[in-house]
């Protein structure tokens, strides 16, 4: 699932996807309608990659969760509408993310959750794979040696002071 293009925009409904950059702002495109809209700096942006809910252990991406949904729903739209009543949406999403927390985490956050995620669902834009790192080996290869040629640097003796310096 690849969300690093796609935005939610505070005050306008559903999500957008970043199509230019401009001097005083940028373009996007309303995944809902099609419509582009321009949109300027002071306006509040957030990127869905950059989204991250509350665990009772960390913040979860919202990526990993809406993969997780995806898995649950084998990629297709969810069991429930973000128009549900708050115990159903709550629950739904306890199966979903079973150690989220309830207390930090409403359930207007779980329904935009809902809503997004079968916004994107509907273009396609869900997957429940594992997203896979171009080169990934190589990359691991590089840091196994990295930190075996640190290890093996001989640690500098502590400097002795002398009587001048004391």
């Amino acid at each position: 699932m690849n969300v690093d293009k796609i935005l939610a925009i505070a005050g306008k409904p559903g999500l957008f996807e970043l199509k230019l950059q401009t001097r005083s702002g940028f373009l996007a495109e309303s995944l809902l309608d099609g419509k582009k809209i321009t949109v300027g700096m002071r306006s509040n942006v957030s990127l869905l990659s950059e989204i991250s809910m509350y665990t009772y252990s960390e913040e979860k991406p919202l990526v990993e969760i809406m993969r997780a949904i995806a898995v649950k729903e084998n990629e297709g739209p969810t069991s429930v509408s973000h128009k549900d009543d708050n115990v159903q949406l709550m629950a739904y999403f306890k199966e979903v993310l079973p150690d989220y927390d309830e207390d930090r985490v409403y359930a207007s956050d779980i329904k935009k959750l809902i809503n997004w995620y079968n916004i994107l669902q509907a273009k396609g834009l869900v997957s429940k794979e594992e997203p896979k790192i171009d080169n990934a080996e190589a990359i691991k290869d590089t840091v196994v040696e990295e930190v075996a040629q640190a290890e093996a640097k001989p640690k500098k003796a502590a400097k002795k002071t002398t009587k001048k310096e004391e």
